[in-house]
């Protein structure tokens, strides 16, 4: 990119300014910048000599100010994103550096070249669009068939039919696959196999385009062929990109936990436990309960139904020891949801969607996600 100063652009010409704003004097740094910004699939405005116009400073979705340059943009006004970039050295410039941060009113002090990756991952969730992450719900059974496929289906089929960016992710290898149980299984796109060596930064709207879609929702499953392992590696990097988008990301998880289901539910806001009212899933819900508590802080139990012998959803999640998120009546739609019939949730007025309704209202406003 041709090093330009503001005044020589034509008029208007950053009214429409989706990339960062550079604003720098030395030469060497911008050509670092610039090299960043190309990693991370974004163009900058440059700003070289002269102060950045108002327009540009404000409208930037992310401004990169030189040490050297802060001068030059303490007339600006104060706004979020702006990152003062330096060169690590002597204490002394470090200090002048943290000093005319605090002038700039700059949100974060970048040395070169040991802050590169952070700066990129910056960089990139501007060239994506990137919002707050996405509300994160992991859904495990207290047992087998316990219905936490056809929750967490339920979960995602109501996310987006209300207009939520939405995305099914299947955590369990041996579970058949959520896209069989949501009838999308010819559908075209990407599943775990394609996606098992991924490392670094995946692009969440890339990602988002290339796997099945059932209306506005995306799914990402397994196909049918050998179980396939995951790497803790490539689930961070998948699930990150779900979560950039925003929005709501729902995860069907095994009752076991290994490296890749504790990377999961790193990245995880609110767990559900699935209960059946009986005794033996009470104690096997219990068990789980115990693995699932030490890797997220916030799971909760979901008591179904049918209710009896003295077991409902208080009682049972004063036995496993976990909050209530709430009680899930039977679905006489769904007794065999692979029978054919339309995605779980999708009945309106059913006890799954006035759940999964009920629970994202309540979960979006608790954690503040981005729900577009």
């Amino acid at each position: 990119m041709a090093r330009t100063n503001a005044s020589d652009r034509p008029s208007g010409a950053t009214e429409a300014a989706r990339g960062p704003l550079i604003v720098t004097e030395d030469e060497s740094l911008l050509d670092d910048l610039l090299r960043l910004c190309a990693a991370a699939g974004t163009e900058p405005e440059v700003v070289f000599t002269a102060p950045p116009r108002a327009v540009s400073w404000d409208n930037a979705p992310l401004v990169l100010v030189g040490v050297e340059a802060s001068g030059r943009a303490r007339g600006c006004g104060r706004r979020k994103g702006v990152l003062l970039v330096g060169r690590g050295g002597t204490d002394s410039a470090d200090s002048e550096a943290w000093r005319r941060a605090v002038a700039v009113g700059a949100d974060h002090v970048l040395f070169l070249p040991a802050a590169e990756t952070w700066l990129v991952d910056r960089l990139a969730d501007v060239a994506e669009g990137s919002g707050g992450p996405a509300l994160t719900i992991g859904v495990v059974g207290g047992r087998g068939g316990a219905g936490a496929s056809t929750l967490a289906c339920g979960l995602a089929v109501t996310a987006a039919r209300t207009g939520l960016r939405a995305m099914l992710v299947d955590g369990d290898p041996l579970g058949g696959g959520l896209d069989i149980l949501l009838g999308a299984e010819r559908t075209g796109g990407l599943r775990w196999p394609d996606l098992a060596d991924s490392r670094g930064r995946v692009n969440s709207g890339v990602l988002e385009e290339s796997l099945p879609r059932l209306g506005s929702l995306s799914v990402l499953s397994w196909d049918r062929g050998q179980p396939v392992l995951i790497p803790p590696q490539a689930m961070r990097s998948v699930l990150g990109a779900a979560r950039r988008r925003g929005g709501v990301v729902v995860v069907d998880l095994p009752r076991k936990v290994d490296e890749t289901v504790a990377e999961t539910l790193g990245q995880v806001d609110v767990g559900l436990l699935v209960v059946p009212a009986e005794l033996r899933a009470v104690a096997a819900g219990c068990r789980v309960a115990a693995a699932f508590a030490q890797e997220i802080d916030d799971l909760r139990v979901v008591a179904r139904g049918p209710f009896g012998s003295g077991l409902d959803g208080a009682e049972i999640a004063r036995l496993v020891g976990l909050p209530l998120a709430g009680e899930l009546a039977p679905e006489p739609a769904l007794a065999d949801p692979m029978s054919g019939g339309a995605p779980p949730g999708s009945a309106t007025r059913g006890p799954l969607a006035r759940f999964s309704g009920a629970f994202l209202g309540q979960a979006l406003a608790a954690t503040g996600c981005v729900a577009a």
